[in-house]
């Protein structure tokens, strides 16, 4: 799938995309940055087929996306897994693999909400674990995730990384906290302020990873969720591994010393 000299404006003048190219490749994650207004949601919207482009084209998209925007349609009546079906049902998919693919997901990133709970009762994070069973569980050939690690707990952050890590599809994402950085194959780009794409660090940059292990008191599960999100390799009593973009690192060893962890080892290694 290729973007080419993608273009955006909402307005004469005043463009929020300019000369976008984009190759994206199956099983290579291509890792969105960009300052606040740089049109990241704007060019996930353009990839998942939401928005047209003004300028430029779209091709090789593959006929089933799926998308988790950046603001997903919580104030809903229908309960989740009603919805769930609902959107199966539009995309043509068996509604019997639906269903059994998304429920996995739920369970996986441990979906608290009732039957019968309509979508406009839920918390944040199951929100947003619902988000992320639609969009994984479609039989996509694209997946355009706008950060999809918000609004989730530890585990599920944790459970998240683990499925993504296994997609060999297609794949476009941002992120804020360098979760996605540490996803096998990923490449970092970024869009300026003007609305062009950088090539970012650099596929060798954007690899460079971080293997922590630290020393906590008691259950460690209680310590993650006052910690940056990390990939959580390894999880025992009194004792935690995580795996992080290097440049997240001093950050994050911090955090941990303050939440009372002590540093065991720090591993520097290409992805």
């Amino acid at each position: 799938m290729r973007l080419v000299d993608v273009g955006k404006s909402y307005r004469p003048g005043s463009p929020v995309l300019t000369g976008v190219d984009l190759v994206l490749e199956p099983g290579v994650p291509s890792v969105l940055h960009g300052p606040n207004g740089s049109g990241k949601s704007t060019l996930l919207r353009i990839a998942a087929g939401c928005e047209t482009p003004t300028t430029g084209r779209v091709d090789g998209r593959p006929d089933v996306v799926g998308y988790l925007p950046d603001r997903f349609p919580a104030l809903l009546r229908l309960p989740a897994r009603r919805y769930l079906r609902h959107l199966a049902a539009i995309r043509g998919v068996p509604a019997d693999d639906a269903a059994a693919t998304a429920e996995e997901v739920l369970a996986e990133l441990g979906f608290t909400g009732a039957d019968d709970e309509p979508m406009a009762a839920l918390s944040k994070g199951n929100t947003q674990k619902v988000g992320l069973a639609q969009a994984l569980s479609c039989g996509a050939g694209l997946l355009v995730l706008d950060e999809p690690w918000s609004g989730l707990d530890a585990d599920a952050i944790a459970a998240l990384d683990d499925r993504l890590a296994d997609v060999r599809v297609r794949m476009l994402l941002t992120d804020h906290t360098g979760t996605a950085e540490t996803l096998p194959g990923a490449q970092v780009r970024r869009l300026g302020p003007d609305g062009r794409l950088d090539r970012g660090p650099g596929p060798t940059a954007s690899r460079v990873r971080v293997r922590v292990e630290v020393r906590c008191p008691g259950d460690p599960r209680a310590v993650l969720d006052r910690l940056p999100p990390a990939r959580v390799e390894e999880m025992a009593p009194g004792r935690l591994v995580v795996l992080l973009a290097s440049r997240h690192s001093d950050a994050w060893l911090a955090a941990a010393l303050a939440a009372g962890c002590s540093v065991h080892d720090v591993v520097r290694e290409q992805a």
